[in-house]
Protein backbone atom coordinates (compact mmCIF):
# COMPACT_ATOMS: atom_id res chain seq x y z
CA UNK A 1 0.00 0.00 0.00
CA UNK A 2 1.28 3.42 -0.96
CA UNK A 3 1.90 5.79 1.99
CA UNK A 4 -0.36 8.88 2.28
CA UNK A 5 1.52 12.11 1.70
CA UNK A 6 2.20 14.09 4.90
CA UNK A 7 0.25 17.33 5.35
CA UNK A 8 2.73 18.64 7.91
CA UNK A 9 4.81 20.46 5.32
CA UNK A 10 1.67 22.26 4.07
CA UNK A 11 0.95 23.57 7.64
CA UNK A 12 4.44 24.91 8.22
CA UNK A 13 4.19 28.55 9.45
CA UNK A 14 0.49 28.39 10.48
CA UNK A 15 1.32 28.22 14.17
CA UNK A 16 3.48 31.34 13.93
CA UNK A 17 0.66 33.31 12.35
CA UNK A 18 -1.84 32.05 14.96
CA UNK A 19 0.58 32.78 17.80
CA UNK A 20 1.15 36.32 16.56
CA UNK A 21 -2.59 36.88 16.36
CA UNK A 22 -3.20 35.49 19.85
CA UNK A 23 -0.35 37.57 21.25
CA UNK A 24 -2.11 40.69 20.05
CA UNK A 25 -5.33 39.54 21.70
CA UNK A 26 -3.46 38.64 24.91
CA UNK A 27 -1.70 42.00 25.04
CA UNK A 28 -5.04 43.72 24.53
CA UNK A 29 -6.52 41.68 27.40
CA UNK A 30 -3.57 42.50 29.63
CA UNK A 31 -3.91 46.17 28.74
CA UNK A 32 -7.60 46.03 29.53
CA UNK A 33 -7.11 44.15 32.83
CA UNK A 34 -4.24 46.30 34.10
CA UNK A 35 -5.77 49.62 33.20
CA UNK A 36 -9.26 48.70 34.37
CA UNK A 37 -7.80 47.56 37.69
CA UNK A 38 -5.87 50.81 37.96
CA UNK A 39 -9.00 52.83 37.17
CA UNK A 40 -10.91 50.98 39.89
CA UNK A 41 -8.14 51.80 42.34
CA UNK A 42 -8.17 55.47 41.37
CA UNK A 43 -11.97 55.55 41.58
CA UNK A 44 -11.78 54.17 45.13
CA UNK A 45 -9.21 56.81 46.03
CA UNK A 46 -11.43 59.51 44.54
CA UNK A 47 -14.37 58.32 46.61
CA UNK A 48 -12.26 58.13 49.75
CA UNK A 49 -11.09 61.68 49.19
CA UNK A 50 -14.64 62.93 48.58
CA UNK A 51 -16.02 61.05 51.62
CA UNK A 52 -13.39 62.35 54.03
CA UNK A 53 -13.68 65.91 52.69
CA UNK A 54 -17.47 65.91 53.03
CA UNK A 55 -17.41 64.47 56.57
CA UNK A 56 -14.73 66.88 57.77
CA UNK A 57 -16.53 69.84 56.20
CA UNK A 58 -19.87 68.89 57.79
CA UNK A 59 -18.29 68.83 61.26
CA UNK A 60 -17.34 72.47 60.71
CA UNK A 61 -21.04 73.36 60.61
CA UNK A 62 -21.19 72.89 64.39
CA UNK A 63 -18.88 75.80 65.16
CA UNK A 64 -17.83 74.25 68.47
CA UNK A 65 -15.04 76.73 69.16
CA UNK A 66 -17.04 79.95 69.01
CA UNK A 67 -19.38 81.14 71.80
CA UNK A 68 -22.69 79.40 71.32
CA UNK A 69 -24.83 81.17 68.76
CA UNK A 70 -22.13 83.56 67.55
CA UNK A 71 -21.47 82.01 64.14
CA UNK A 72 -23.20 83.15 60.95
CA UNK A 73 -24.23 80.88 58.09
CA UNK A 74 -21.66 82.54 55.82
CA UNK A 75 -18.84 81.95 58.31
CA UNK A 76 -19.83 78.31 58.72
CA UNK A 77 -19.92 77.88 54.95
CA UNK A 78 -16.46 79.42 54.54
CA UNK A 79 -15.04 77.16 57.25
CA UNK A 80 -16.64 74.09 55.68
CA UNK A 81 -15.27 74.89 52.22
CA UNK A 82 -11.76 75.40 53.60
CA UNK A 83 -11.89 72.16 55.58
CA UNK A 84 -13.12 70.20 52.57
CA UNK A 85 -10.16 71.37 50.52
CA UNK A 86 -7.76 70.47 53.30
CA UNK A 87 -9.05 66.92 53.73
CA UNK A 88 -9.36 66.27 50.01
CA UNK A 89 -5.66 67.07 49.64
CA UNK A 90 -4.78 64.73 52.52
CA UNK A 91 -6.09 61.78 50.49
CA UNK A 92 -3.90 61.49 47.35
CA UNK A 93 -5.31 60.08 44.14
CA UNK A 94 -2.81 58.17 42.07
CA UNK A 95 -0.04 59.67 44.25
CA UNK A 96 -1.20 63.23 43.50
CA UNK A 97 -2.95 65.44 46.08
CA UNK A 98 -6.20 66.70 44.53
CA UNK A 99 -7.48 70.27 44.70
CA UNK A 100 -11.11 71.33 44.63
CA UNK A 101 -12.44 73.74 42.04
CA UNK A 102 -14.90 76.52 42.72
CA UNK A 103 -18.28 74.82 42.89
CA UNK A 104 -16.88 71.44 43.95
CA UNK A 105 -18.06 72.13 47.52
CA UNK A 106 -21.76 72.94 48.01
CA UNK A 107 -22.93 73.86 51.51
CA UNK A 108 -26.67 73.84 52.13
CA UNK A 109 -29.60 72.51 54.11
CA UNK A 110 -31.49 69.21 54.19
CA UNK A 111 -34.83 69.19 55.99
CA UNK A 112 -34.44 65.51 56.91
CA UNK A 113 -31.04 64.06 55.99
CA UNK A 114 -32.22 60.60 57.08
CA UNK A 115 -34.71 60.46 54.22
CA UNK A 116 -33.46 58.93 50.94
CA UNK A 117 -35.48 61.60 49.15
CA UNK A 118 -33.82 64.50 50.99
CA UNK A 119 -32.45 67.18 48.70
CA UNK A 120 -29.74 69.74 49.34
CA UNK A 121 -31.00 73.32 49.03
CA UNK A 122 -29.26 76.62 49.76
CA UNK A 123 -29.51 77.71 53.39
CA UNK A 124 -31.44 80.96 53.67
CA UNK A 125 -32.66 83.37 56.32
CA UNK A 126 -32.43 81.88 59.80
CA UNK A 127 -31.93 78.35 58.41
CA UNK A 128 -28.41 77.26 59.23
CA UNK A 129 -26.59 74.85 56.89
CA UNK A 130 -26.42 71.21 57.91
CA UNK A 131 -25.06 69.39 54.84
CA UNK A 132 -22.05 69.49 52.51
CA UNK A 133 -21.69 67.97 49.06
CA UNK A 134 -18.14 67.49 47.74
CA UNK A 135 -17.05 66.59 44.22
CA UNK A 136 -13.49 65.41 43.58
CA UNK A 137 -12.39 65.30 39.95
CA UNK A 138 -9.62 63.88 37.80
CA UNK A 139 -10.61 65.58 34.56
CA UNK A 140 -8.97 67.73 31.90
CA UNK A 141 -10.10 70.86 33.69
CA UNK A 142 -9.28 69.78 37.26
CA UNK A 143 -6.34 67.72 38.56
CA UNK A 144 -5.76 66.17 35.13
CA UNK A 145 -7.18 62.99 33.64
CA UNK A 146 -6.02 59.61 34.92
CA UNK A 147 -3.15 58.36 32.70
CA UNK A 148 -3.44 54.84 31.33
CA UNK A 149 -0.60 52.39 30.61
CA UNK A 150 -1.00 49.45 28.24
CA UNK A 151 -4.25 50.79 26.84
CA UNK A 152 -2.20 53.35 24.96
CA UNK A 153 -1.44 50.56 22.51
CA UNK A 154 -5.13 50.73 21.62
CA UNK A 155 -5.09 54.52 21.39
CA UNK A 156 -6.54 55.23 24.87
CA UNK A 157 -4.19 57.47 26.82
CA UNK A 158 -6.31 59.03 29.60
CA UNK A 159 -9.61 58.65 31.41
CA UNK A 160 -11.74 61.20 33.31
CA UNK A 161 -13.15 60.14 36.71
CA UNK A 162 -15.34 61.96 39.23
CA UNK A 163 -16.60 61.09 42.72
CA UNK A 164 -19.35 62.72 44.80
CA UNK A 165 -20.11 62.54 48.54
CA UNK A 166 -22.67 64.26 50.75
CA UNK A 167 -22.37 64.38 54.54
CA UNK A 168 -24.94 65.85 56.90
CA UNK A 169 -25.97 66.30 60.51
CA UNK A 170 -29.16 67.15 62.35
CA UNK A 171 -29.27 70.69 63.69
CA UNK A 172 -32.96 70.88 64.55
CA UNK A 173 -34.26 68.24 66.97
CA UNK A 174 -37.93 67.53 67.56
CA UNK A 175 -37.27 64.89 70.18
CA UNK A 176 -35.21 61.86 71.08
CA UNK A 177 -35.31 58.09 70.97
CA UNK A 178 -32.99 55.63 72.67
CA UNK A 179 -29.67 55.58 70.77
CA UNK A 180 -29.13 52.41 68.75
CA UNK A 181 -25.74 51.82 70.38
CA UNK A 182 -27.36 51.42 73.81
CA UNK A 183 -25.95 54.65 75.26
CA UNK A 184 -27.98 57.07 77.37
CA UNK A 185 -29.26 60.52 76.43
CA UNK A 186 -27.49 63.38 78.18
CA UNK A 187 -30.72 65.13 79.17
CA UNK A 188 -31.14 66.82 82.53
CA UNK A 189 -34.54 66.43 84.25
CA UNK A 190 -34.73 70.23 84.64
CA UNK A 191 -36.83 72.52 82.44
CA UNK A 192 -36.23 76.23 81.80
CA UNK A 193 -39.01 78.65 80.92
CA UNK A 194 -39.12 79.88 77.32
CA UNK A 195 -39.06 83.58 78.21
CA UNK A 196 -35.82 83.27 80.18
CA UNK A 197 -34.27 81.28 77.34
CA UNK A 198 -35.32 83.83 74.71
CA UNK A 199 -33.98 86.66 76.86
CA UNK A 200 -30.68 84.79 77.16
CA UNK A 201 -30.42 84.43 73.37
CA UNK A 202 -31.15 88.14 73.05
CA UNK A 203 -28.18 89.01 75.27
CA UNK A 204 -29.75 88.85 78.72
CA UNK A 205 -28.37 87.06 81.75
CA UNK A 206 -25.08 87.56 83.54
CA UNK A 207 -21.47 86.75 82.68
CA UNK A 208 -19.86 85.79 85.96
CA UNK A 209 -18.41 82.40 85.08
CA UNK A 210 -15.94 81.28 82.45
CA UNK A 211 -15.19 77.85 81.06
CA UNK A 212 -11.65 76.78 80.17
CA UNK A 213 -11.84 74.34 77.25
CA UNK A 214 -8.26 73.12 77.79
CA UNK A 215 -8.53 72.28 81.49
CA UNK A 216 -12.30 71.68 81.24
CA UNK A 217 -12.86 73.67 84.41
CA UNK A 218 -15.16 76.52 85.43
CA UNK A 219 -14.05 79.55 87.41
CA UNK A 220 -15.28 83.03 88.22
CA UNK A 221 -14.73 85.44 85.36
CA UNK A 222 -15.97 86.62 81.98
CA UNK A 223 -15.97 84.44 78.83
CA UNK A 224 -18.42 86.33 76.63
CA UNK A 225 -21.18 83.72 77.02
CA UNK A 226 -24.08 84.75 79.27
CA UNK A 227 -25.53 82.44 81.88
CA UNK A 228 -28.88 82.04 83.67
CA UNK A 229 -30.19 80.20 86.68
CA UNK A 230 -31.84 76.90 85.76
CA UNK A 231 -33.08 76.34 89.30
CA UNK A 232 -36.87 76.77 89.13
CA UNK A 233 -37.48 79.72 91.44
CA UNK A 234 -41.07 79.78 90.28
CA UNK A 235 -42.95 77.90 87.60
CA UNK A 236 -46.20 79.85 87.76
CA UNK A 237 -47.90 76.78 89.21
CA UNK A 238 -48.80 76.73 92.93
CA UNK A 239 -46.48 74.52 94.94
CA UNK A 240 -44.37 73.45 91.98
CA UNK A 241 -40.69 74.38 92.11
CA UNK A 242 -39.04 71.22 90.90
CA UNK A 243 -37.94 68.93 88.11
CA UNK A 244 -39.69 67.20 85.21
CA UNK A 245 -40.30 63.47 85.12
CA UNK A 246 -38.61 61.82 82.15
CA UNK A 247 -39.65 58.31 83.04
CA UNK A 248 -42.19 57.17 85.61
CA UNK A 249 -44.31 59.81 87.33
CA UNK A 250 -42.86 58.95 90.74
CA UNK A 251 -39.16 59.56 90.17
CA UNK A 252 -37.21 59.24 93.39
CA UNK A 253 -34.15 61.25 94.41
CA UNK A 254 -32.08 58.22 93.42
CA UNK A 255 -33.66 58.28 89.94
CA UNK A 256 -32.89 61.97 89.53
CA UNK A 257 -29.31 61.49 90.74
CA UNK A 258 -28.78 58.71 88.20
CA UNK A 259 -30.27 60.76 85.36
CA UNK A 260 -28.09 63.75 86.25
CA UNK A 261 -24.84 61.81 86.09
CA UNK A 262 -25.66 59.02 83.61
CA UNK A 263 -28.42 60.49 81.47
CA UNK A 264 -31.81 59.22 80.38
CA UNK A 265 -31.85 55.49 79.72
CA UNK A 266 -33.93 53.40 77.33
CA UNK A 267 -35.87 52.15 80.37
CA UNK A 268 -36.68 55.73 81.36
CA UNK A 269 -38.07 56.41 77.88
CA UNK A 270 -40.13 53.22 78.07
CA UNK A 271 -41.45 54.16 81.51
CA UNK A 272 -42.48 57.56 80.14
CA UNK A 273 -45.17 55.70 78.23
CA UNK A 274 -45.14 57.96 75.18
CA UNK A 275 -42.69 59.24 72.57
CA UNK A 276 -40.23 61.80 73.90
CA UNK A 277 -41.00 64.02 70.94
CA UNK A 278 -42.83 67.23 70.13
CA UNK A 279 -46.19 66.53 68.56
CA UNK A 280 -47.69 67.94 65.38
CA UNK A 281 -48.61 71.08 67.33
CA UNK A 282 -44.96 71.55 68.35
CA UNK A 283 -45.50 70.70 72.02
CA UNK A 284 -45.07 67.84 74.49
CA UNK A 285 -46.24 67.59 78.09
CA UNK A 286 -44.14 66.31 80.99
CA UNK A 287 -45.24 65.78 84.55
CA UNK A 288 -43.51 67.93 87.19
CA UNK A 289 -42.16 67.32 90.69
CA UNK A 290 -42.70 69.67 93.61
CA UNK A 291 -39.13 70.20 94.71
CA UNK A 292 -35.42 69.70 94.08
CA UNK A 293 -33.80 67.74 96.85
CA UNK A 294 -30.42 68.84 98.18
CA UNK A 295 -29.66 65.13 97.91
CA UNK A 296 -28.66 65.63 94.26
CA UNK A 297 -26.25 68.53 94.86
CA UNK A 298 -23.21 66.24 94.74
CA UNK A 299 -24.35 64.75 91.43
CA UNK A 300 -24.89 68.21 89.96
CA UNK A 301 -21.51 69.34 91.28
CA UNK A 302 -19.88 66.34 89.60
CA UNK A 303 -20.98 67.51 86.12
CA UNK A 304 -19.84 71.12 86.43
CA UNK A 305 -18.12 72.00 83.16
CA UNK A 306 -19.95 69.25 81.28
CA UNK A 307 -22.62 69.72 78.63
CA UNK A 308 -26.20 68.48 78.80
CA UNK A 309 -29.56 68.93 77.08
CA UNK A 310 -32.52 70.61 78.76
CA UNK A 311 -36.19 70.92 77.76
CA UNK A 312 -37.65 74.44 77.41
CA UNK A 313 -41.25 74.93 78.62
CA UNK A 314 -43.82 77.53 77.62
CA UNK A 315 -46.33 77.10 80.44
CA UNK A 316 -47.21 74.99 83.47
CA UNK A 317 -50.72 73.99 84.50
CA UNK A 318 -51.94 72.18 87.59
CA UNK A 319 -50.64 72.45 91.16
CA UNK A 320 -47.78 70.68 92.91
CA UNK A 321 -47.09 67.13 91.83
CA UNK A 322 -49.88 67.31 89.25
CA UNK A 323 -48.17 70.06 87.31
CA UNK A 324 -47.92 69.58 83.55
CA UNK A 325 -45.07 71.32 81.72
CA UNK A 326 -45.69 72.21 78.08
CA UNK A 327 -42.32 71.57 76.41
CA UNK A 328 -41.67 73.42 73.13
CA UNK A 329 -37.90 73.31 72.57
CA UNK A 330 -34.64 71.62 73.53
CA UNK A 331 -31.32 73.34 74.18
CA UNK A 332 -27.67 72.46 74.66
CA UNK A 333 -26.15 73.89 77.83
CA UNK A 334 -23.09 73.68 80.08
CA UNK A 335 -23.39 73.40 83.87
CA UNK A 336 -21.38 76.13 85.61
CA UNK A 337 -22.26 76.20 89.30
CA UNK A 338 -24.69 74.70 91.79
CA UNK A 339 -26.02 75.61 95.26
CA UNK A 340 -29.05 73.80 96.65
CA UNK A 341 -28.87 74.82 100.31
CA UNK A 342 -29.81 78.02 102.11
CA UNK A 343 -32.71 80.32 101.35
CA UNK A 344 -34.84 79.85 98.25
CA UNK A 345 -33.49 83.03 96.68
CA UNK A 346 -29.88 81.87 97.09
CA UNK A 347 -30.34 78.48 95.47
CA UNK A 348 -28.94 78.19 91.96
CA UNK A 349 -28.04 75.93 89.09
CA UNK A 350 -26.14 78.19 86.68
CA UNK A 351 -25.95 77.22 83.02
CA UNK A 352 -24.84 78.77 79.72
CA UNK A 353 -25.57 77.81 76.10
CA UNK A 354 -23.10 75.27 74.72
CA UNK A 355 -22.73 73.03 71.71
CA UNK A 356 -23.85 69.45 72.38
CA UNK A 357 -23.38 66.48 70.04
CA UNK A 358 -26.15 64.00 70.79
CA UNK A 359 -27.17 60.60 69.47
CA UNK A 360 -30.80 59.52 69.20
CA UNK A 361 -32.10 62.79 67.78
CA UNK A 362 -35.41 62.93 65.90
CA UNK A 363 -35.56 65.56 63.13
CA UNK A 364 -37.89 68.49 63.76
CA UNK A 365 -40.73 68.74 61.27
CA UNK A 366 -41.66 72.37 61.75
CA UNK A 367 -39.95 75.53 62.91
CA UNK A 368 -36.64 75.60 64.78
CA UNK A 369 -37.20 73.61 67.96
CA UNK A 370 -33.68 73.12 69.27
CA UNK A 371 -30.61 75.24 69.87
CA UNK A 372 -26.92 74.28 69.93
CA UNK A 373 -27.79 70.60 69.43
CA UNK A 374 -26.21 68.51 66.68
CA UNK A 375 -26.10 64.88 65.73
CA UNK A 376 -22.84 63.18 64.78
CA UNK A 377 -22.01 63.62 61.09
CA UNK A 378 -22.76 60.78 58.70
CA UNK A 379 -22.53 60.15 54.96
CA UNK A 380 -25.94 60.64 53.38
CA UNK A 381 -24.85 59.44 49.95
Amino acid sequence: MKARPSLRRHRRGNIIVLTAFLLVVMVACIAFAVDVGYLYTVRSELQRSADSAAIAAAWELMDEDAPAGSASASNLEADAVARAGQYAALNPIGSDAPTLASGDVVVGYMANPSSPAATLVPASGSTMPNAVQVTVQRTTGQNGQVPLFFARILGMENQSLTAHATAALLNSFGGFHAPHDGSNLGILPFALDEQTWNDLLAGGGTDSYKYNSESKTVSAGVDGVKEVNLYPQGTGSPGNRGTVDIGGSNNSTADLARQITDGISADDLEDLGKPFELGSDGTMTLNGDTGISAGVKDELASIIGQTRIIPIFRSVTGPGNNAQYTIVKFAGIRVLAVKLTGSMSSKMLMIQPATVVAKGGIPATGTQSSYFLYSPVWLVR
